[in-house]
């Protein structure tokens, strides 16, 4: 019997995005990005079901388009970047929802020490060799969380009622991978 070869992937941060949503005066939502992430992947052959996924981000990196917001999202009512200077997911299990592509990927997030399992759906949109031979795969992944789990509780109440930020935050990412030499 031959050895399974262990394959490395990296994140191509040029055509990779990890974006969050979360409603603000419970009317719109406001988007985010966070600039500064990476991970350790490991795979049997080319098989993402056999990941091994180490994800971590900065959440200094945190951008909303709005400085005054950046620096409240920094500050201890929320991600405390002085303190705390990952956010961290590793992946744990893997069950294939169809035919078409779609997973879901339940894994352990950590924010401000808190550990949490959650869920995330993942589409798989395939492996490609780009023009200059790098191999490159991707993944759209899809969540939702509660940030109040993770000690992210800052609010304000609104006079007509209700709060000023919303408890549950969208996760839309959309990751292009790259296999390491």
């Amino acid at each position: 019997m031959g050895t399974l070869v262990k394959t490395k992937w990296g994140i191509d941060p040029a055509h990779s995005e990890i974006a969050f949503k979360v409603k603000h005066l419970m009317i719109t939502n406001v988007k985010g990005l966070f600039k500064e992430y990476g991970a350790s992947i490991y795979t049997t052959g080319e098989d993402f079901l056999t990941s091994d996924i180490d994800f971590w981000m900065d959440p200094a990196s945190v951008e909303t388009g709005v400085a005054d917001r950046d620096a409240h999202l920094k500050s201890a009512d929320f991600f405390d970047v002085e303190n705390f200077k990952q956010i961290h997911f590793i992946g744990k299990s893997y069950e294939k929802v169809d035919n078409d592509g779609s997973y879901e990927l339940w894994g352990d997030l950590t924010i401000k020490d808190i550990t949490k399992e959650i869920k995330l759906d993942v589409e798989f949109g395939g492996v490609m060799k780009d023009p200059w031979g790098n191999e490159k795969a991707g993944f759209s992944i899809n969540g939702k969380l509660n940030r109040k789990d993770f000690g992210l509780t800052w609010n304000a109440a609104l006079e007509a009622g209700g709060v000023l930020v919303g408890e549950n935050v969208s996760i839309s990412c959309e990751v292009q991978l790259v296999k390491q030499s």
